[in-house]
């Protein structure tokens, strides 16, 4: 890549980093947790069209989706979950394609009091940017846009056909992502900008969800020795659970790319429910859970063994042995993804190619780390024969109170991907 082009790139960004800074601001103002991403969608393809971009945006429709590698169940309606692409079409076609993904969704904020500010009112201070969804990963989005903006700013256009994306559904399903792929936007490389502080991630876990539905046996308060307590039966198959997620995580069990994490596969208990009565013995209890998995694992083979955790521990209980828990899988069922795997031509390529653009944004060598969350990543890596790349800003409190994104890091992050787009897909003039 000439040196002047890139010098000139990173004056674009420089210029135009106020404009982002404020695009942050206004994006995460809209509270887009799940179902309430339309707002934000009509941002991003406002955005999108005012730039030139072909835009598709559409409804998702689980039809088209529910028969593919990769889906996960979904218990709600779909009626409000919209995914927009804004697509470059290359006059030339010399280069390499890439899609550029990013996700609109975020998690619910929980307590407002428990916030230093309102998290749908973005602050900066001391060159953090403050507000849900603001790091993970309106950031990234935001970095997509303005790097594609810088190449625009210097009479420039990518030398090959890219895709925008702004998809829904990362922080429960994957769906989203899926969607695209099923809208036929394939490309020969995928960058996401998640917020993992610079890093290039080398491998992610994949994830289950699920329900585990009891029924006890409801009697006044007054005789609890004679009813069943529901919400208590689940006691003993959560110590169960946990005795499994002991397990999968022994040495023997880790692939390499997790050989040094002690503990890499975590298991939540997200959410407890039950009971309609003070006064009464709980007749009904239902809880979440939240269970990782290894690159590789298999799905299958989890749910097998999960199944048989609960329902072992269940029928050493007296009163469930009577009365088997039932078990619903509802959203993630993601498999884990290994870049590090990619033995490909293109993963190289790809991989050395971010990594020079790393190093011309920071002056330092790309690192790379295994996390222990997952992104939409496997979706291209796993079912679309593309190298997915996930390099993205440094933030804070992803999913917690005060969430927040280092402004400049995302300047770093621009300016990289910037470099990144023009070494992978070459240039043409505007």
């Amino acid at each position: 890549m000439q040196s002047d082009l890139q010098a000139r790139l990173f004056d674009a960004i420089d210029a135009a980093f106020d404009q982002q800074v404020a695009f942050l601001s206004d994006l995460t103002a809209f509270p887009s947790t799940r179902g309430k991403e339309q707002a934000a969608q009509d941002f991003m393809a406002h955005a999108l069209t005012a730039r030139g971009y072909e835009l598709d945006r559409w409804q998702i429709d689980v039809a088209d989706i529910q028969h593919l590698p990769g889906f996960s169940p979904v218990l709600g309606p779909y009626e409000d979950a919209v995914n927009v692409v804004g697509s470059h079409r290359s006059k030339t076609k010399t280069g390499r394609s890439l899609i550029l993904n990013g996700h609109i969704d975020v998690v619910p904020e929980g307590p407002l009091d428990m916030w230093d500010s309102p998290p749908y009112e973005p602050r900066v201070e001391g060159g953090w940017l403050y507000g849900r969804g603001g790091g993970d990963m309106k950031a990234g989005l935001a970095s997509n846009l303005f790097a594609m903006d810088a190449l625009a700013a210097c009479g420039l256009a990518p030398a090959a056909d890219v895709f925008y994306q702004s998809v829904v559904e990362e922080e429960c399903t994957g769906n989203g992502a899926l969607a695209c792929l099923a809208r036929s936007y394939k490309a020969d490389a995928a960058l996401i900008p998640e917020p993992f502080s610079e890093k290039l991630v080398t491998a992610q876990l994949g994830v289950l969800w699920f329900q585990v539905h009891l029924k006890g046996r409801p009697t006044h308060v007054a005789y609890a020795g004679s009813g069943a307590n529901a919400i208590e039966a689940a006691i003993p198959l959560i110590k169960a659970l946990h005795e499994m997620e002991h397990r999968w995580n022994a040495v023997e069990n880790r692939p390499d790319d997790y050989a040094h994490m002690d503990h890499a596969l975590n298991l939540n208990v997200a959410k407890i429910q039950g009971g309609d009565w003070t006064s009464s013995v709980p007749a009904w209890a239902v809880f979440d859970v939240r269970m990782a998995i290894f690159p590789g694992q298999s799905i299958a083979a989890a749910k097998t063994e999960i199944e048989s955790v609960i329902l072992d521990a269940a029928r050493e209980n007296d009163f469930l042995r009577n009365s088997l828990p039932e078990i619903v899988y509802h959203g993630f069922e993601a498999e884990g993804y290994a870049l590090s795997q990619d033995s490909s031509e293109r993963a190289r390529s790809a991989i050395d190619a971010l990594d020079d653009a790393h190093q011309a944004a920071t002056g330092t060598d790309l690192k790379k780390a295994a996390i222990t969350a997952t992104t939409d990543a496997r979706f291209f890596g796993l079912y679309a024969d593309t190298p997915a790349l996930v390099y993205g800003p440094r933030a804070e409190a992803i999913h917690g109170f005060n969430e927040r994104v280092e402004l400049e890091s995302m300047r770093r992050v621009t300016k990289a991907t910037a470099s990144f787009i023009a070494r992978w897909c070459g240039t043409e003039e505007i």
